[in-house]
């Protein structure tokens, strides 16, 4: 008897649209809510973010706002772009509530630890590269300035670099939800990324030398934990591939056996 998804009720095109606009309304609610929680401090959410740079600029220098709106909208924008982030557990979860209707027990079994461990991830990569990767590039970038060269940097310049650099880290440590997810869909087996491992090294370092200054230890600093994030997939695909295969063989056990006519 083949297992049906919960709730599996036909529900017309309409019916989904509303839906959709529905969640995709609460998503918006939510980012404008917390904005407007976090409005009184933008000036201070940019002096906190602002910090790595700072730290490191000569005696007497400061940032500095080449345009005449920079003071006021470069804050505001940085809080728009951390309401966003600060949301997305919420909004993770209206995407949840769209989908998960239409799955089964055992997908949900490895949809929701695969939903709770990205969000996680993802604020990890962020505070791994505030906390360790900006001290390093503008400690870099700092004694590396020309002399006769003062180092100000303009602070909507700024605001773009951490929020590519915040992004980029966030996605790379999401590296093992990829793999286990390209593990339970059936793209790759464990084995294929076992093979793969050298290549996978190399990728890291490659990806280490582009996002962080040329020196060696800030690229170890990069490669290395998404190496080990790489290896934790492996070894947790290991296991929803292990659980699939032994549903597989449960349910082939639970069906009735075949009667001759």
């Amino acid at each position: 008897m083949s297992e049906i998804p919960e709730n599996d009720q036909p529900m017309p095109l309409v019916s989904h649209l509303t839906e959709l606009r529905t969640r995709l309304l609460r998503c918006v609610a939510a980012i404008f809510i917390i904005f407007a929680g976090l409005f009184a401090f933008t000036q201070q959410i940019y002096t906190f973010v602002s910090i790595p740079l700072r730290q490191y600029l000569p005696a007497g220098a400061t940032m500095i706002a080449t345009d005449v709106s920079s003071p006021f909208l470069t804050p505001l924008k940085l809080t728009m772009m951390v309401s966003l982030f600060l949301a997305i557990p919420v909004i993770l979860h209206q995407i949840w509530g769209f989908i998960a209707p239409g799955l089964y027990k055992h997908e949900k079994r490895v949809a929701v630890p695969l939903l709770v461990s990205s969000i996680l991830l993802f604020y990890c990569g962020m505070a791994f590269a505030y906390f360790l990767v900006f001290p390093l590039i503008f400690k870099f970038f700092a004694a590396a300035t020309p002399a006769g060269v003062e180092m100000m940097t303009d602070i909507t310049s700024y605001l773009d670099f951490v929020m590519t650099l915040f992004f980029a880290f966030g996605v790379a440590f999401e590296i093992p939800v990829a793999v286990v997810l390209l593990v339970w869909i059936g793209v790759v087996d464990v084995a294929q990324l076992k093979k793969m491992r050298p290549y996978v090294i190399i990728g890291c370092f490659v990806v280490g030398m582009i996002l962080t200054p040329p020196d060696i230890f800030s690229q170890t600093l990069l490669a290395v934990p998404m190496w080990l994030l790489f290896e934790i997939g492996v070894l947790f695909g290991g296991l929803v591939s292990k659980r699939g295969d032994a549903e597989q063989t449960s349910d082939k056990d639970d069906q009735p056996p075949a009667t001759l006519p």
